[in-house]
């Protein structure tokens, strides 16, 4: 007996934040979200995305008993921006239980045919900031932040529904370099020659001037990102407020031109997720003291974002970046870096990442069907 009902009050709702921990529960490399923003990220008054998104939210019931969950998106702006007619599945979670897993596929599919769309297209939320895809290799790594961590059932049983490739994304491991190589110091001079300036923070209160130049930039430069949709200034500010807590400003590095115009940027973090799994993504009452201390133990610096102005990629500002979050790893002990994901078709960044002798150590798939 399988029923799938859609979220409609706060004890559906809880039931679909917190059903994952419960499928996790023996999964040692699975990272619990941080509940506090779950709890604003599906709320509709306080995301944003959902203005100019068609949503919904599902859950199967077997027995009586909550057993998977589904969401299913038509990010109306994306689509009108790429002239795209795709709906999106993600959050899915589900027992190792093909009936359960095909009824909320079905739901989903059913749903977004519904609403005129050709094609079902995931795991993909809102835009790439949010975790995407199912893991099809390193299961057996610890998971990082807004990335997914599935069973290999998942990403087989998407298969025996109808569903193919899409693309794939790769996550790197790269060892921080001893010394940073003497190539770095002398290409990253040359833009600093001609009035490019490296920004360096320390504290958090410095970084609120570069936040909207730095996610405009980001808007601009992301056009060819799958599934990117560019912020509003509303969101910019709403994206902030989600990460600014527990970014570290010394691993935030911003590149301006003799206008003071931003023109470059790379943003990391020290990794936390030793801490999140201690606070069992509770960042209250004492959750958050055990993450702060994570940061500050980890030997592992996480990537998250950067861009360069796209008419200014080759003239060095890459390499300046680079040089400057180097140093500031090697200061820290930090002795590895995390890429986050990066699309397999993204060659020029790939190709960076290799250089420094980064080397595949995931690999996540979105998949798709023809409705």
């Amino acid at each position: 007996m399988i029923e799938i009902i859609e979220v409609q009050s706060k004890s559906d709702l809880k039931n679909f934040i917190y059903l994952p921990e419960k499928i996790h529960k023996n999964h040692k490399n699975w990272l619990y979200p941080l509940y506090s923003d779950d709890k604003i990220f599906f709320d509709p008054l306080k995301n944003k995305a959902f203005n100019y998104c068609d949503t919904v939210l599902a859950l199967a019931k077997k027995n009586g008993k909550v057993v998977g969950r589904i969401m299913g998106i038509i990010n109306h702006r994306y689509n009108e921006i790429n002239n795209e007619n795709f709906g999106r599945f993600c959050f899915m979670e589900t027992e190792n239980d093909r009936e359960v897993f095909h009824a909320l596929v079905s739901f989903v599919e059913k749903w977004a045919k519904s609403k005129g769309m050709k094609r079902l297209v995931g795991p993909f939320g809102f835009s790439d900031e949010d975790p995407q895809g199912f893991l099809v290799e390193g299961f057996d790594e610890p998971t990082v932040m807004v990335t997914n961590c599935s069973f290999p059932y998942m990403a087989q049983m998407i298969k025996d529904e109808g569903f193919s490739k899409k693309m794939d994304f790769v996550q790197y491991k790269i060892n921080t370099p001893d010394e940073v190589p003497a190539i770095y110091e002398r290409i990253a001079q040359r833009p600093a020659k001609n009035g490019y300036k490296i920004i360096e923070f320390t504290k958090r209160k410095q970084l609120k001037p570069f936040i909207r130049p730095v996610l405009g930039l980001t808007n601009a430069t992301y056009t060819e990102i799958f599934g990117y949709v560019p912020f509003s200034e509303e969101e910019m500010d709403d994206f902030a407020k989600r990460y600014l807590p527990i970014l570290d400003p010394k691993f935030i590095k911003v590149i301006i031109d003799i206008n003071s115009e931003v023109v470059a940027y790379v943003i990391g973090m020290p990794n936390i997720s030793e801490g999140i799994r201690k606070a069992k993504g509770r960042m209250f009452p004492f959750g958050f003291i055990k993450i702060l201390r994570s940061m500050k133990k980890t030997n592992q610096l996480d990537l998250l974002l950067g861009a360069v102005k796209d008419d200014l990629r080759n003239i060095g500002l890459d390499t300046m970046l680079a040089q400057a979050m180097l140093k500031s790893a090697k200061e820290r002990g930090l002795e590895v870096i995390d890429s986050h994901v990066v699309m397999e078709t993204n060659t020029k960044m790939r190709a960076e990442v290799e250089k420094l002798g980064g080397e595949i150590y995931k690999r996540y798939r979105i998949f798709q069907k023809n409705l």
